[in-house]
């Protein structure tokens, strides 16, 4: 649980809130007591979504849907007001892990566990489908473990199977990866009992084996697999792996149904190897957070206004460190106010402040091999940072840095994390620089609950669903093909694009290729696929497909080098119209190689040039002046992730801070800094979507920075 802001109400209906379980982009959830001493989540919808009539409506559903089903293994409503100006929901609060949580930490669930679990689902399911209702969402994130069975939650998505009110064809509803073939087709109104039933093959199958059938990566891809390709159920036990394959059929009509599938696990029956419903390490943990909660004290009647608003703090400085520590932003620079604010000295805070707590930052970084200039930079801006934040006489924290170098190499970075792991005044770490690296730690930095922030590591393989240590400040590179389309659907419509896909380039061009392919369809953006081998270095015949189709724009997926023998190639065939690629070839080498052919090309990136953004300057003007060099890339980002974890720190206080606090403090966080604002997804800890991406054109063979792209793409 985390601690109320200063901001949050003390009351909501006849409820007493006693702290944050969490906050995402519609609304936030408090631990709340009733009158009578009854615990219960309460989620709250934010003011601007509340008079949004579809988002009510779709509220007011929510509410219905999860009252009108009586099973023991979903969680029940026992009040709500979805009429008021803040409309409210409060369900049976259960103090257990969600099956994402529980798979990350403990690993795949054995085979007594997966049996129990299908069946007391496919139970739920039964009597969901029996009120006419379908939920459309289930996943890992949507299960609750209790002592006696699992509770599905999270009906926002639920509908009547004849609803198609607010149900639209070509519009996907769920969660990839765990969704049916029919839903990620877009075919909303064809969805039906079915599709649940498959959503929970998903399920089962990730209980088993600890990772998704149909993969993971760019939401495209799985959407391919899931329609196109056979499940891997590699790991599935052979006594549940009959009934996963059949839930996982393609066609609807072919899955059994709910009851079918309580009938067939019946028959098959648990293993008899004697152990409960729960290994033992996820009982503990349930045990901890039960035994937490009984010790939560009573909280007194409180008197609030009519909006039930926490009473004004006086004005003075008490004022002014209980804004702070609410999440206020102080003058422009971001939520700590670094750069922006004025420095008093180290000893002017007076005689009576008391110590700021303590606290090491971990930087994992490639210093020395293939990565070294970007996980230098990291370096060099985290201790930037760290002497900023640490001469404020009225700092929250005081912050210390563990620098540590994997040398580029997965090992290295497994021995890295293992020492940051071990020292337990490592609170969080920042890295690692490279995604091979990142996959390599990701699993020792999980198992030891320490959060794990990168910067620079693009992978969509390693996702905070899946590792709940784990925040990617960073928009994966699965997005860097949003601000091209942005561009290309104010700058070329109804004009047709070439998406050129170089196969050197392996599954990053094809991703991204594939991607926007697809996102192009849906926005009525006419497009043509050429796709160059990875065995040529001539790209003519790619350039004459290109001018043949007559197209306006070329989005090119491929490096910088071969970035380079395109841009030359088009510029000797005379094509004059929009030249576009992705981060990977904002390289010095494109700029060389291209020659005058690499001018007016247009790049998205997720880092900043912070010499040309005025926020960033004086962080670059002092990164000059201290090291002696360029600016380094993702040195102002690193930056900024250290004013991230120092505003986690300062809203849990002084006795809060914990690694398992911390992590659910840094995904509720929201904080300004001074390349962009970090916040992150309630439901699965990405960045609030379209954050941190930017565009660069190159102008007299250097690369401009234009800002972040929607407003880069208006101009």
């Amino acid at each position: 649980m985390i601690p109320l802001r200063s901001g949050d109400p003390v009351r909501i209906g006849g409820y007493r809130l006693l702290g944050r379980l969490g906050a995402g982009g519609m609304g936030i959830v408090y631990l709340a007591r009733s009158t009578g001493g009854a615990l219960v989540a309460l989620k709250v919808i934010q003011a601007q979504y509340a008079h949004d009539p579809q988002f009510r409506a779709r509220f007011r559903r929510e509410v219905t849907a999860a009252r009108s089903i009586n099973t023991p293994w979903a969680t029940t409503v026992p009040d709500a007001d979805t009429e008021s100006d803040t409309p409210w929901l409060a369900t049976t609060y259960i103090p257990g892990p969600t099956l994402t949580e529980t798979i990350t930490t403990h690993g795949p669930l054995p085979h007594t566990t997966t049996h129990t679990l299908a069946t007391n689902l496919a139970q739920a399911l039964h009597t969901i489908h029996q009120t006419g209702l379908i939920h459309r969402d289930i996943k890992p994130a949507n299960i609750l473990l209790a002592p006696n069975g699992p509770r599905l939650i999270d009906f926002g998505i639920a509908r009547a199977h004849d609803d198609t009110a607010i149900t639209a064809r070509d519009v996907v509803i769920g969660s990839p990866g765990y969704l049916s073939p029919e839903q990620a087709l877009g075919r909303g109104p064809e969805l039906g009992p079915p599709s649940d039933i498959f959503s929970l093959g998903c399920v089962l199958a990730y209980a088993t084996t600890g990772r998704p059938p149909f993969g993971t990566g760019p939401v495209a891809a799985m959407l391919f697999r899931t329609v196109h390709d056979t499940a891997d159920l590699t790991g599935v036990p052979d006594g549940l792996r009959p009934l996963v394959e059949a839930c996982l059929d393609k066609d609807p009509g072919r899955r059994p149904t709910a009851a079918e599938l309580v009938r067939l696990l019946a028959e098959v029956g648990p293993p008899a190897d004697g152990t409960g419903w729960l290994p033992r390490p996820v009982a503990q943990l349930i045990a901890k957070r039960s035994a937490e909660l009984l010790a939560l004290p009573d909280v007194p009647p409180t008197v609030v206004g009519p909006a039930d608003e926490a009473p004004k703090p006086r004005p003075g400085r008490r004022r002014f460190l209980a804004v702070a520590s609410g999440g206020a932003v102080l003058a422009a620079g971001g939520g700590l106010g670094i750069w922006a604010a004025s420095l008093p000295d180290a000893g002017s805070g007076g005689g009576g402040r008391p110590t700021p707590p303590r606290w090491t930052v971990g930087v994992h970084a490639d210093l020395t091999e293939g990565q070294a200039a970007a996980g230098t930079a990291q370096r060099r801006g985290a201790e930037l940072a760290v002497e900023r934040l640490n001469a404020r006489a009225d700092r929250p924290v005081t912050l210390a840095l563990k620098v540590l170098d994997d040398r580029g190499a997965p090992g290295g970075a497994r021995g890295v994390a293992e020492r940051m792991a071990a020292d337990p005044a490592v609170i969080a770490v920042i890295g690692p620089t490279a995604d091979a690296t990142c996959e390599a730690a990701i699993g020792t930095y999980d198992k030891a609950g320490l959060p794990l922030l990168s910067v620079s590591v693009g992978t969509a393989e390693v996702s905070a669903v899946e590792h709940p240590s784990y925040l990617q400040t960073r928009p994966d590179d699965g997005s860097l093909g949003l601000p091209l389309l942005s561009y290309l659907a104010l700058h070329t419509r109804p004009h047709r694009t070439a998406l050129v896909d170089d196969r050197a380039a392996g599954d990053y061009s094809w991703n991204l290729v594939r991607s926007m392919a697809t996102a192009m369809r849906g926005g009525d953006l006419p497009s043509v696929t050429v796709t160059v081998p990875a065995n040529t270095r001539d790209f003519g015949r790619a350039v004459d497909e290109v001018r043949r189709s007559g197209v306006r724009a070329v989005v090119f997926g491929g490096l910088a080098p071969r970035a380079a023998l395109f841009a030359r190639e088009l510029a000797s065939a005379g094509f004059t119209g929009a030249r576009l690629a992705t981060q990977p070839v904002i390289d010095a080498a494109f700029l060389k190689r291209a020659g005058a052919a690499a001018n007016g090309w247009l790049l998205s990136s997720a880092f900043i040039d912070a010499t040309a953004l005025p926020a960033a300057r004086p962080f670059a003007a002092a990164y000059r002046k201290r090291y002696a060099s360029a600016l380094g890339r993702y040195a102002a980002e690193a930056y900024d992730v250290v004013g991230l974890i120092a505003q986690a720190l300062r809203e849990l206080g002084p006795q809060g801070a914990d690694r398992e606090a911390m992590a659910r403090r840094l995904r509720a966080v929201r904080y300004r800094g001074i390349t962009k604002t970090y916040a992150f997804e309630r439901g699965n800890g990405s960045l609030t979507p379209g954050t941190g991406l930017f565009l660069y054109r190159v102008e007299k063979g250097r690369f401009r920075f234009l800002g972040d792209y929607e407003s880069a793409t208006r101009a």
